[in-house]
Order: C-alpha cells, then structure tokens, then sequence
C-alpha cells in the first residue's frame, strides 16, 4: 500500500510530506517529498545588496539563526579582503555557540515529546528561555536576531552584559542535570531508539549528511576544529574546551546523545568567550562601510558549522552591490534526504523515532 505522511498543516512548523510503500506494519520504500515551503531565497538574494540580504540569510534554518547570517558575512569580507576586530571575532563565536545551544535544547525537548514523553520540553524550554533573554537583550529579537554586520556586528555589547551571559550559562549547566535524569538511561527512550534507524558512516558521506547526525555514526568532522573560522582556532587548539562529540552506534539514540553531549561543550566554548572578552582592551566591534558597497567580482564559498551540520555559502560577484548569485547548502537538505535509505526495513510505529532523530528544520529544507 501506498502510504502518505503529509504534509503536515502550514500552522505546523513546516509542510513535509514522506511517500511511503508499506507491506503491513513495515516499511518498504520511503520518498522525502520536498518544497511545500520554498520561498526562493536564493533568487531573492540577487535582488538585494549585502546589507538588505542578512534579512534573508537568517530565515531558513529559524532555530540557527545568528550561524545562518554568518556565512553570509564570512563570505563578504573575504570577497573585501577585510579584517574583522577582534572584539567582533570573540563577540560572534561567543554567539554562535549560544544559538548552538538554544538549538539543541529544542530538539532535545521536541524528540522526547514526538515519542510521548511530555515533561522534558517544559525544561528544555525553561533553559532556552534564559539563554533568549541575552540574546534578545543584545539584540532585540528572540529569534531572528539581525545582528551580523559586513566588517563586524550591529553595535557593541551592553554594559554588565557578559555577567548576565555567564550566569545564565550557569543556571542552564546548573539545570541540565535534571533534564539528563529524565532521558538518559530512560529504559522506554532507549526500547523506542536503541538500534532504531541506523546509518552507517558510508551511507552518510555519501549522501552529505553532516552535523550531529553524521558524527553519531562515526564521522569524525567539525568544521570548528578541522577549518577553524572565527575564534575556533584557539579554542579547539591545545589546550582548549572544544572538542567534537562522536558516536558509533549510528541509531537514534546515539544521534540523541551526541546532541546532549554537545550542549555541554557548547557552553564551555561560551564560557571561554565570556572570559577573552573581559581581558581585550575596549575597541570597535566593526568596520565602518561605505554608502553604497559593492564587492570585488569574483567568487568564494564559506562554509561554517552549523548546529544541525555544514552550512555553505557561494557567492560569486560581478563588481554589483548585489550578488550576482548566492548558492545557499544547508544542512537539513541532504540530512533528509538519507530517509530514503534509512527508513525502509523499520516499522511504520518506528517512523517518527527515526525522523524526530534526523533533527532537521523544514525552512533549511526547502529555502
């Protein structure tokens, strides 16, 4: 029997639709059916200059968006040839790492509850809470925050800021523990996941799967430690907090716990951040620009690391204040494209086990 998932109502958090071939209660063949949200964001770029198109960079994937604005920027100032202070360089990486978190804690609530576990969303979403506060402080929005500029950030960090970061960091380790107790170990999370959904480490390279999902079966790649960008350098260097979280396992729970561990990692990269940018001495946190910029013709593609995986930006320009064409990769796109491989074999009661663990977002699907 032919079986349609989907798509879900718009009013959802995004419309994907799963072709299914069902022989009972197995799954024969599964068809990820895209594009029920495509807005053209690539298309769109061409028609605004590189200040106007942050505004659209930021959207695709709504859970990442201050890494989303990142590669736009990146790859601008490396089109310039400019050098970014490094007030700003510090202030981006200790942001990134805060929107990694405020990711994470979503998917680490919203798993457990597509499997019928109510209460870890409720503290999932309490951690999240506080680590939006800062960021909406800083910013002035909760989720798509408009914060990157061409040559730095928006403006400088306000008075008191870094102390309100670092507790806050504080209360969600402080808090995490509570929310581990009701996962980790949880003998129905580990019956519905264990051994649930597995993909080897051949079949993720081969489709391009990255990010949290890739390493929980044993791809050992992090742009943060292998491409360093930013501030990572240092801070995956000897001696640094930063480390790449892996798996061997490849099944559900192995991506769930990779994603767990990460967040403890991400908040010792904060909180790393917090301290080297008590100890730089005050200066400008960006780069004044002309009226009008327009980048040199030529072409570069940067990629940063995500929180659901590789984020990739190409842009190629012909001397315009507006992109000639800017190609956007992203991460949830080829993570869910490996369902096809994954699903088939499962039963149809597995279904949501094994697509809640892929943790994509549909807007980073469709553009």
């Amino acid at each position: 029997m032919v079986l349609n998932i989907g798509p879900q109502h718009p009013a959802t958090h995004g419309g994907l639709r799963l072709r299914l071939v069902v022989d009972g209660e197995q799954v024969v063949s599964a068809e990820p059916v895209v594009g029920y949200m495509h807005r053209g964001a690539e298309k769109l770029f061409e028609a605004r200059d590189y200040r106007q198109i942050i505004v659209l960079a930021n959207r695709h994937d709504w859970l990442s968006a201050f890494s989303n604005e990142l590669g736009v920027v990146l790859a601008t100032e490396r089109m310039l040839g400019m050098e970014v202070p490094e007030r700003a360089v510090w202030a981006r990486t200790l942001l990134a790492e805060l929107n990694r978190v405020l990711n994470h804690l979503m998917f680490l609530g919203s798993f457990p509850l597509e499997l019928g576990a109510i209460t870890p969303v409720f503290y999932a979403f309490d951690e999240r809470e506080k680590l939006q506060a800062v960021m909406e402080e800083l910013s002035g929005g909760r989720v798509h925050y408009m914060f990157n500029r061409v040559g730095g950030l928006k403006e400088d960090l306000p008075a008191g800021w870094l102390d309100r970061v670092d507790a806050a960091v504080h209360a969600v380790r402080r808090r995490l523990p509570d929310l581990e107790g009701l996962l980790v170990g949880n003998e129905i999370l580990r019956a519905r996941t264990r051994g649930v959904g597995v993909l080897n480490r051949e079949t993720a390279l081969a489709y391009g799967v990255s990010g949290p999902i890739a390493r929980a079966s044993g791809v050992d790649l992090d742009l943060r430690r292998d491409e360093p960008y930013l501030a990572y350098g240092e801070l995956f260097g000897p001696g640094g907090p930063g480390r790449v979280v892996t798996r061997t396992e490849g099944d559900a729970l192995a991506r769930f716990e990779c994603l767990l561990e990460q967040v403890h990692v991400s908040l010792d990269l904060a909180r790393a951040c917090t301290e080297r940018l008590r100890s730089l001495p005050a200066g400008p946190i960006n780069q004044r620009l002309p009226k009008v910029l327009r980048v040199p013709e030529g072409a570069c593609y940067a990629w940063t690391e995500n929180p659901l995986g590789l984020n990739g930006y190409y842009l190629v320009s012909r001397g315009d204040k507006t992109p000639w064409r800017l190609k956007l990769r992203s991460a949830s796109f080829n993570n869910v494209q490996v369902l096809s491989e994954l699903l088939p074999g499962n039963l149809v009661s597995d279904l949501v086990a094994v697509m809640g663990s892929m943790f994509f977002v549909v807007g980073d699907i469709d553009k």
